[in-house]
């Protein structure tokens, strides 16, 4: 049973924090609240006393209580006030107890994040015991387009602190070992706050972009730190900071990527020379191999306080500040100042507040053309021509768009399904598009020459209404590496795979009736939202083909068309990713490395490891290493 024994006035507004502390015979509470203060409460044991005279003597209040059982008596005073936030102090915490000679001792450090961007570290005064800021330490984000901190925490021997804010982002910092009063940035482990929509691993495998309804475009590299063995990946860029939720992406070449959000346009950007030179840091590959014309390059990025576009820095424009005459302080930019991006040498990782502001790469085209939001891109592997398609309820809408990517003029509208294209796949060898739709069918086009403007394609092969086999939507399709198959899988739990592809049946005229199921259906379990295929085989030659579910769990099948006819064993069951490491909500995409080998690794037996990466609701973006030999 709880009694009500006191109550202690003091905050002005809600209280967001309190956090006991035993030291020796004394209780102390730390309480933080939105009036931007913290409070220190001391309880300590009070004897009975005789009836006081009358002293004039200025003493601090203090509140007394009674336990119900005994005859001891707590009195309650506060020990002090500590002011220095100037925003809602949200969090408030004791360093850690630590034990020393068999007792424990508490440390009278206190550490509390705020609205205001900074954390502080506050501690006693050695001579005089009063609690001062001066005796602390502050750190914090300067500038940015952040919110402040929501939590914070002490490691146990309070050497480092970690803190997380608004964006999602974690923060560490590190007590230096010889002055006690510097902290310097740590690097963290980062991902997005929300769902993350697609991921694709560059053309040669360094490297990995994701999109996420978190509004963001983020890149993960593996670090190759010096004297150790291992590779750890880390966050090292964020192209884009939009202001919608991000769909899905395509890269076109290295570093060059096209996304699409929930607006009506396309977004291309092409990598500054600030992140090219940073990335041959972090990952230990020479800038020789990666770019040959880097003195082209603008150095890297900003954007307009009111704009959603990544406008281009240039070696010449960061060094201009604008003069500061009477008549420019009125104008409405002025009012807004630019965020100017910095320049900086790299080696390891950056902390949150670089990836924020240095790291956004130029917007470099959009491309308009799509009546309403975007819902998917792709790429072909000759980088010449990108498909997209957006969210559609008439025939009308639904028709896919071909782009070029020297021009980036519209070359072709390929209009067939009813309602959203879900997927869009080009098969390895460039000849052929394959769309998915909710409208629960497929649409093949064939590649019919080039005209001056671009390739121009035409339907081949189609399912209908009598021809269908999937019953739900259709969310994912991919390739096999030899063009001759693809992969259906849709919310009806079942994976199929249909083929042959091969040029010379499809120039007879029977092209509608050559392409047909070429698998037994396969009964995932659960609605399947993403199906790829390796581009590299077992090897005994089967095809490697991961599956990924609406509950979130992945599984790796193989399969090889065996006579003419599908046979029943064609499908094998090679391994289920168990809970642990698969997803926790839906997987949104599954994407192989282009070949074998681990990225970041220089290994001897690069040919027995494939990776696959994966992106879920969960939030998460997952690389599995996998064994071929094994499957």
């Amino acid at each position: 049973q709880f009694q009500k024994t006191l109550v202690l006035p003091g905050h002005e507004d809600w209280i967001r924090g309190v956090e006991w502390a035993i030291c020796g015979e004394d209780l102390f509470l730390a309480s933080c609240a939105q009036d931007c203060l913290i409070r220190i409460w001391k309880v300590c044991t009070k004897l009975k006393q005789l009836p006081e005279t009358e002293d004039d003597s200025i003493k601090l209040k203090e509140n007394v209580f009674t336990l119900k059982d005994g005859d001891t008596s707590y009195a309650v005073s506060l020990e002090s006030v500590l002011a220095g936030h100037e925003n809602w102090v949200y969090a408030v915490h004791w360093q850690p107890s630590f034990s020393k000679d068999g007792s424990m001792q508490q440390p009278m450090r206190i550490l509390s994040a705020s609205m205001d961007k900074t954390l502080i570290i506050w501690e006693p005064d050695k001579e005089s015991g009063v609690w001062l800021e001066q005796a602390s330490v502050r750190v914090g984000e300067v500038g940015g387009n952040t919110l402040g901190f929501f939590d914070c925490q002490f490691s146990p021997d309070g050497s480092m602190i970690i803190a997380h804010a608004f964006h999602g982002a974690l923060h560490l910092w590190k007590q230096a070992a010889v002055n006690k009063k510097e902290w310097s940035p740590e690097v963290v482990i980062s991902g997005h706050f929300n769902s993350v929509e697609d991921v694709k691993w560059d053309p040669e495998g360094e490297f990995i972009i994701s999109v996420g309804s978190d509004q963001t475009t983020r890149l993960f590299a593996p670090w190759k730190r010096k004297e150790e063995t291992e590779v750890t990946w880390h966050e090292i860029a964020r192209p884009q900071v939009h202001g919608y939720d991000l769909r899905c992406l395509a890269m076109i070449g290295r570093f060059e990527f096209v996304s699409g959000a929930d607006e009506k346009v396309l977004r291309v950007f092409r990598a500054p020379k600030n992140f090219i030179e940073n990335f041959s840091n972090i990952t230990g590959i020479p800038m020789e191999k990666l770019c040959s014309h880097s003195s082209d390059l603008p150095e890297g990025a900003t954007v307009p306080a009111l704009g959603l576009s990544n406008k281009a820095v240039f070696e010449g424009d960061m060094a201009v500040q604008p003069d500061e005459d009477e008549e420019s302080f009125n104008t409405i930019s002025n009012q807004y100042p630019e965020i100017y991006f910095q320049p900086l040498i790299l080696t390891e990782p950056p902390p949150e507040d670089h990836l924020l502001q240095n790291t956004l790469w130029p917007e470099i085209q959009k491309l308009y053309g799509h009546g309403y939001e975007i819902f998917c891109v792709a790429c072909n592997n000759s980088n010449t021509v990108i498909a997209s398609a957006c969210k559609a309820s008439k025939k009308e809408h639904a028709a896919v768009i071909l782009w070029s990517t020297t021009s980036w003029k519209k070359l072709q509208s390929l209009s067939f399904h009813n309602l959203t294209v879900t997927q869009l796949a080009f098969s390895p060898d460039d000849s052929f598009l394959l769309a998915v739709s909710r409208d629960r069918n497929w649409s093949l086009w064939r590649k019919q020459g080039s005209s001056e403007s671009g390739p121009v394609f035409t339907c081949c092969a189609y399912t209908d209404k009598n021809t269908a086999v999937h019953s739900r939507i259709i969310w994912s399709c991919d390739w096999t590496p030899d063009s001759k198959y693809f992969i259906t899988g849709s919310r009806d739990k079942k994976v199929i795979i249909w083929g042959q592809c091969d040029l010379s049946v499809i120039t007879e005229g029977n092209e509608l009736d050559s392409i047909k199921p070429c698998s037994t259906v396969l009964d995932a379990g659960d609605s399947v939202t993403a199906v790829g295929i390796s581009h590299v085989l077992t090897p005994d030659g089967r095809y490697i083909i991961a599956v990924g579910l609406e509950n979130g769990k992945i599984s790796l099948y193989t399969w090889k068309q065996s006579g003419k006819e599908p046979a029943l064993a064609d499908w094998t069951t090679s391994v289920e990713i168990d809970n642990s490491q698969s997803h926790a909500l839906a997987v949104k995409r599954l994407c192989w490395r282009h070949h074998a080998g681990r990225a970041g690794h220089n290994d001897e037996n690069s040919s027995k490891w494939l990776q696959l990466a994966s992106c879920g609701a969960d939030h998460s973006v997952k690389i599995f290493n996998v064994n071929r030999f094994a499957l």
